[in-house]
């Protein structure tokens, strides 16, 4: 199977595309997926698909149906087909495309339709763009000839699972990790301080791969676009992420961020790239995928992105604890009172997960997600001298969930959160995961046993610190908390 994408009309926006298939049925099936990995609600990707247009390999136009807003049926008579179609692609976000004339970025989920029931075939795709340019993607790339690269997938998902980016500006770095080769790409006009950079990134890979034990792939691409103008998003996938922020003028905030979601999205290589929901392998990008651990998916990696910061010595402990208080302003002042349990959120992503939605109804699975995890690396904490953690779970969770392949459900992540804490959990379930009650008091309870506590300012704020004057009976142990790596086995 074979996309052919042409850089036209690059100042309206738009650019063509080929796809070109042999299959002897009398006819077929295309689809362009309804959804996106990382963002789980539906969307109209095909709204953007100006004209569309059959031919045999002849030339000949052949009938086609549509069958839904994004599902073709077309009658190739045992034919080659070549479809033609333009796309409209400007938004500059981390999980669509956009084309202008110094910039080409595909997320291939959104304009590549797939071949019901041909998903596994080995795809080519030809890509066509000013020779000068530079260009980011985790495929396997050759060039062809003058402005013509190749890249290869094994599969479609593989493909989709691959964003691209070329630029006008783009420059990279690399570093090495044991087994691993991560390249940083940056577009856009910013100037990098690679020394730091660099040292950063493999400061918090190293301690994210120190507590998981090994990581998935044997390259890795982080791929960022840095825009004139304030943006913040960042999407994960298998072998890379795509991140895109601003504004580009260089500065402690613009790296904080860059850090911050890039150490958050590296940790998603492991939760959900790989441990991945059951009701999600595979993914089916006809429909809505529902399961109920949206939690675990970006909770547990909200949290975990900026510990591991402060745990490979980038952040401060200061630092730590300002970002720690933003998470929580989040969850408690926006809906710290909502009606829904986060199992019920996480379903309800599909509906307005990521809206403002009706008052007081829906948790956010990033930041109430957050907060559970918390309280949950505490709860193990504690029992065990930080010998075990939340850091442990999720390592149970990678070699019996994400090394098999074989996915997990709700259950499966109480009974592994269960070994490793060495009790049962139905309180803690009961109260943060299936139930809605407020949960200020109960943090403040468990961050207190580790020398933290709670400022409440006002209804809508609220500060966390280091007790500044414990009792002579209090033994805190917010250095082993804050400040160590512990490479806790089972």
């Amino acid at each position: 199977m074979k996309y052919v994408i042409r850089q036209n009309l690059a100042q309206e926006h738009f650019f063509d595309i080929e796809l070109h298939y042999e299959i002897n049925t009398e006819f077929t099936e295309i689809q362009l997926p309804a959804w996106r990995p990382g963002r789980y609600e539906l969307q109209n990707f095909a709204k953007n698909i100006q004209e569309f247009n059959v031919f045999d390999s002849h030339g000949n136009i052949l009938d086609f149906t549509k069958i839904s807003k994004d599902r073709w049926k077309i009658y190739n008579n045992f034919n080659a087909l070549v479809i033609k179609y333009n796309y409209y692609a400007n938004l500059q976000d981390a999980g669509n495309s956009f084309v202008d004339q110094n910039t080409f970025y595909l997320n291939f989920v959104n304009c590549l339709p797939f071949v019901i029931d041909h998903i596994a075939l080995k795809i080519d795709v030809f890509l066509e763009f000013p020779d000068h340019w530079g260009f980011a993607c985790a495929l396997p790339a050759k060039k062809l000839k003058k402005g013509i690269i190749n890249l290869k997938a094994e599969n479609y998902n593989q493909l989709v699972d691959s964003p691209f980016l070329a630029s006008s500006q783009i420059q990279k770095e690399t570093y090495i990790v044991e087994e691993t080769t991560f390249y940083i790409h940056f577009a856009g006009n910013y100037i990098p301080n690679w020394n730091k950079i660099l040292n950063d990134f493999k400061a918090f890979t190293v301690a994210q791969i120190n507590e998981m034990g090994d990581f998935p792939t044997k390259e890795y691409h982080f791929i960022i676009w840095i825009l004139p103008t304030a943006f913040y998003h960042g999407v994960e996938h298998g072998s890379s992420t795509m991140i895109v922020l601003g504004p580009e003028i260089e500065g402690d905030n613009l790296l904080t961020d860059i850090l911050g979601v890039c150490s958050h999205e590296l940790f998603h290589a492991w939760n959900i790239c790989k441990i991945r929901p059951k009701a999600m392998m595979p993914y089916d990008f006809s429909k809505e995928n529902y399961f109920d651990t949206g939690f675990v998916v970006e909770g547990v990696t909200t949290y975990f992105g900026d510990l591991f910061l402060k745990q490979a010595h980038i952040f401060t402990k200061d630092e730590y604890l300002k970002e720690l208080t933003a998470t929580c302003i989040r969850h408690f002042s926006k809906n710290g009172q909502s009606k829904q349990s986060l199992v019920e959120s996480s379903i309800d992503l599909w509906i307005d997960g990521y809206t403002v939605g009706i008052p007081n109804k829906k948790v956010s699975i990033y930041y109430k997600g957050a907060v559970v995890a918390l309280i949950l690396d505490l709860m193990i904490r504690l029992k065990h001298d930080h010998k075990k953690s939340l850091f442990t779970v999720m390592k149970y969770m990678w070699d019996n969930y994400g090394k098999t392949s074989i996915g997990y459900t709700l259950q499966n992540y109480k009974q592994a959160a269960e070994i490793i804490y060495e009790d049962n959990l139905d309180e803690y379930f009961s109260k943060c995961i299936f139930g809605n009650e407020p949960l200020n008091s109960l943090l403040k309870t468990y961050l207190l046993q580790v020398g933290l506590n709670i400022l409440q300012i006002n209804t809508t704020s609220l500060t966390i610190e280091e007790v500044k004057k414990p009792s002579k009976k209090q033994k805190y142990n917010l250095s082993k908390f804050l400040n160590e790596n512990i490479n806790a086995t089972i």
